[in-house]
Order: C-alpha cells, then structure tokens, then sequence
C-alpha cells in the first residue's frame, strides 16, 4: 500500500468524524468515512430488535424507533454478521445482557478466519481482543459483538489475508487506534488486505476487527446520509438526547 503524504496523514488525525483517502492498492484510491468515539462523552450502543423482538434490520428504522423515545441516533453502522434469520453470529452483548454466546468453534466465511475477535466496552473501556481472550478480559461488558477475521492484532496483519486478492467488496470494521475507538466504512470496493493495511498504516491502529462486507451500511444525521445496502442484524452507533442532537455534533462530516 502507498504510503499517504504527511498533510493526508494529518487530516486523518485532525478530522474526527469525515471522508478520509487510502490506498486499495497502487495507482487506485480508495476513500473511508472514519468515526472516532469519545466514550467519556458518545453514548455507544448496540441493537438488535425492538421490545416485541423484532429485528430492526435498518438504521432508518432504529433511528425512528429511538425517536419516539426521546432520542436520536447520531451516526450507526452494522456491526457484525448474522444468520438468515438476522440473529448475530457469535457473541453479542447489549446494555450489560448477554443475548448470543461466544462462537470459538470451526467454520466456513470470514467469521471463522482464525484468528477472529470481540470488541468490547466494558469497566475498562473499549478493547479487541482475540476470541478465546474473552472470558479472561471480560468482567462487566457493557457491549461486544463478535467477528472475524481480526485484520489487526498487536500491529500485524492477519497472516491469511492476500495482497493479491480479487475479492473487493464495501467493507467495515472498527480498530482502537492510540487509545481512540474508530470505526471505518470504505465506500468503494476493497480488499480485506487493502482494508486492513488503511487501520494499520493509515489510522495507526494497534488492533482492528472486521464487521462485515457487501452488505456494510452508514447512516448520519450531518450529513443526512443513509447508505443501506441490505437488511441488516446487528447494528451500533451513537445515541443522542434529542435536545442535545438539535445542533450539528462537532464531529458532522465535513
């Protein structure tokens, strides 16, 4: 991957919530919708269904839900793969519940690329930790979702993903990069090697897990912006009060 020059690098650090460029490979550009999280201030959740247990399968559809509640969501994306049915694949924790298992068995698709990953916030803040590290490391989770494959642990790549595949799809995932959490949407078709190199040597991210391709989605307030692509199980963002959504957040793209 080309390295980006030093004013490309600095609009990375200095935007907290925009369209930012990377390299797919050489000679093509690739562009990324980058989110930090503060979670001393950004109040992060995960959803899956409503209280009759319907999934919400959109982030239009959870935004309208959460609004007659009093809330808005800022921003949300998917955030892991699921069955036919919309259930989560593997772990999935939401307001401190437990409503999926821990996946650590064997089987076909990008969760099970070994080594796979939970991100997590819990007493300790927000980690990616490698699958059978869980247990050890969980305490009180007040979130996790679990996939795979792990693009990024302690600053090296996942040994099985090729430079030279063909494979490109809209791809997510989520990377804790210097102590921040950011999540990243590509919003042009990508390699996982592509898309795992832009968290490693683009936003300097010591760990990074992957949510899913082809059917990654995004949806803003400011900019108002809804990217579906499927019908969608897991999902997470930031919620706001809203009163306090009125004004654009600080981090609106720009």
């Amino acid at each position: 991957m080309r390295p980006l020059p030093s004013r490309r690098i600095a609009a990375v650090l200095a935007l907290l919530f925009g369209w930012l460029p990377g390299f797919a490979r050489a000679g093509q550009e690739a562009t990324y919708t980058v989110v930090d999280v503060d979670l001393a201030h950004d109040r992060l959740a995960l959803f899956l269904d409503d209280e009759a247990r319907q999934p919400f399968l959109s982030l239009r559809r959870l935004d309208a839900w959460l609004q007659r509640r009093g809330q808005r969501l800022r921003w949300g994306m998917n955030a892991g793969m699921f069955h036919p049915g919309f259930a989560p694949v593997g772990l999935f924790v939401a307001d401190g519940i437990e409503r999926r298992p821990l996946d650590l068995g064997d089987g076909a698709g990008n969760f099970y690329l070994k080594p796979n990953g939970v991100f997590l916030v819990g007493d300790s803040g927000a980690q990616i930790v490698e699958s059978s590290r869980y247990a050890a490391v969980a305490g009180r989770v007040q979130l996790a979702t679990q996939s795979g494959p792990l693009l990024v642990q302690q600053g090296v790549l996942h040994p099985r993903l090729d430079p030279a595949s063909r494979s490109r799809h809209v791809r997510n995932g989520v990377g804790i990069c210097a102590g921040r959490v950011r999540f990243v949407i590509s919003e042009q078709p990508v390699t996982l090697h592509a898309f795992a190199s832009y968290f490693r040597d683009v936003l300097q991210c010591s760990d990074a897990l992957y949510l899913d391709g082809s059917v990654s989605s995004f949806y803003s307030q400011s900019p108002r912006r809804d990217t579906a692509r499927a019908r969608l199980g897991p999902l997470i963002g930031v919620v706001d009060a809203v009163d306090a959504a009125v004004a654009p957040p600080e981090n609106a793209v720009r």
